[in-house]
Formats: structure tokens, C-alpha cells, sequence
């Protein structure tokens, strides 16, 4: 039987500072195509939306950030 989504990445080898690490280059990216899209598209109706993508993108890069700095302190 196909299955239609595949399972997530599994990532046994990596430690969670390894994951937070890839994630924050992940957001970091995100972050720089949202701030393309608000250079390029300025006017509704794109705007109010990529700011709010924008603004959740900064959020989830500062819990990272956050989750990232836990784990190095308990090394």
C-alpha cells in the first residue's frame, strides 16, 4: 500500500542542539524570502499577510533561539 505523506524526518544521530541549529537556519531563511515579499509586494492585499508571516517567523525564531540556549547550558 502507497502511503500518501511520507513520515517525517527522522533523525536519529542528531542531537537536539543539532535540530534547534538546523531549524534556526531554516526560520532564518523563511525570514529573508518574507522580507523579499514585503520589498517586492508592498501593497494589499499581500502585505497584511506577509507581515503577519513575518511577525510569526520572528516568534518562532526567538523560541528556538530560547529552546537552543537551555540546551547549551546544560552541557
Amino acid at each position: 500500500m502507497l502511503k500518501i505523506v511520507p513520515d517525517p524526518p527522522h533523525h536519529p544521530n542528531h542531537s537536539l542542539e543539532d535540530i534547534l541549529v538546523q531549524t534556526t537556519e531554516h526560520l532564518t531563511c523563511a525570514l529573508s524570502i518574507v522580507q523579499q515579499i514585503v520589498l517586492l509586494h508592498p501593497s494589499p492585499p499581500v502585505r497584511p499577510l506577509t507581515l503577519a508571516t513575518l511577525h510569526e517567523i520572528e516568534h518562532a525564531s526567538t523560541l528556538v533561539e530560547v529552546a537552543l540556549s537551555n540546551v547549551q547550558a546544560q552541557h
